[in-house]
């Protein structure tokens, strides 16, 4: 089992950047696909990044691709997710998220461990 705490959040304007990341507990960090996904109020969680136990693969949705990388330090037990040139739209609760399994996947659904969220509020 792992226990995920994601940090780094808050207000920034649009063009700006933030860097979240996920800590998680537990010995097996290395064993684990992590991802990012994020909700904005009123809409479903969607997929954001995500990233390989090994940090090898990654990918990302359309929406934030050239903008967010993902990574992780496995000696450290965290993800991280830089978020370059934000926009208004980016605007959601972020949540990291772990499966048991090599690659991620884009489908919620697929992940066994979430994290609490951290709110990145971008303003116009």
């Amino acid at each position: 089992q792992v226990q995920l705490v994601e940090s780094g959040g808050g207000l920034v304007q649009a063009g700006g950047s933030l860097r979240l990341s996920c800590g998680a507990s537990g010995r097996t960090f290395s064993s684990y696909a992590m991802g990012w996904f994020r909700q904005a109020p009123g809409k479903e969680r969607e997929f954001a990044a995500r990233i390989s136990s090994s940090g090898g693969a990654t990918y990302y949705a359309d929406s934030v691709k050239g903008r967010f990388t993902i990574s992780r330090d496995n000696a450290k037990n965290t993800m991280y997710l830089q978020m370059n040139n934000l926009k208004p739209e980016d605007t959601a609760v972020y949540y990291c998220a772990a499966a048991t399994r090599l690659f991620g996947d884009i489908r919620s659904r697929e992940y066994d461990y979430w994290g609490q969220g951290t709110q990145v509020t971008v303003s116009s």
